[in-house]
């Protein structure tokens, strides 16, 4: 009996340190892989833009610079963050409440994170957070260390609404003459709609590529556009 009891405090023991010394959140590092409302990690391979953050303190607290990000819907963004200050920082993404959850819970209890949207730094080291921005909205980074967040650590996240794009619309037409040396094209065309122009017989630009795939007699697909103020061809099919 005795060395069962013991076993059992043994047991107890090891699983309330687990506990305390666990990632923030209680085992958020699982749960955070998976798509957040801030967006979810991203890829080295699919990174379309690097900002450089700086950690620090400052005469009046302490500070993130920049002071604000502005971000795209779809973006992936490599944060690289470096702690320039003198004592330990962290830089972690999130949604306005959810920092908030966070930083009441850490108060309680001084946790570190280990989660995909959140590094944390020792004085002079440098880290990084590879985040996609698959949502629009105001989100924002902050740190969360017991009394850095009320010192000035923390800033706003705009993610623009990425617009969607306007689809290509074709016009039919038959060349009727191609003049190769002059970059030149005589299409007897159909309504070009995007120039709100009737069908008709006309001249068009074209580069060398698109002249050297038309030939006199060729029904095509086309889209027209004025370039330097010239009707010009800019794709075909």
């Amino acid at each position: 009996m005795k060395n069962l009891f013991l076993s059992t405090s043994i047991s107890l023991l090891f699983a309330t340190s687990a506990f305390a010394a666990g990632s923030h959140g209680g085992g958020h590092g699982e749960d955070h892989a998976a798509m957040m409302e801030i967006g979810l990690p991203g890829t080295a391979a699919n990174v379309t833009r690097t900002i450089d953050v700086t950690m620090r303190e400052t005469d009046e607290g302490m500070a993130f610079e920049p002071k604000s990000f502005d971000i795209e819907q779809g973006e992936t963004i490599r944060f690289n963050v470096k702690n320039a200050g003198e004592i330990e920082h962290e830089f972690v993404i999130d949604t306005m409440d959810g920092n908030a959850e966070h930083r009441e819970m850490m108060a309680k209890m001084e946790m570190e994170h280990d989660d995909p949207n959140s590094v944390r730094l020792d004085a002079g080291k440098e880290g990084e957070v590879i985040w996609t921005f698959a949502n629009a909205g105001t989100f924002e980074f902050a740190c969360l260390i017991p009394g850095h967040y009320q010192s000035g650590m923390y800033g706003p996240i705009t993610v623009s609404e990425k617009l969607a794009e306007a689809p290509v619309e074709y016009s039919t037409g038959k060349v009727k003459k191609v003049d190769s040396k002059g970059g030149k094209v005589t299409i007897i065309h159909g309504p070009l709609v995007n120039l709100d122009m009737p069908s008709m017989t006309m001249v068009f630009r074209a580069d060398e590529d698109l002249i050297g795939k038309m030939k006199e007699g060729q029904n095509i697909d086309f889209v027209a556009e004025r370039v330097k103020g010239k009707l010009t061809v800019v794709a075909m099919k």
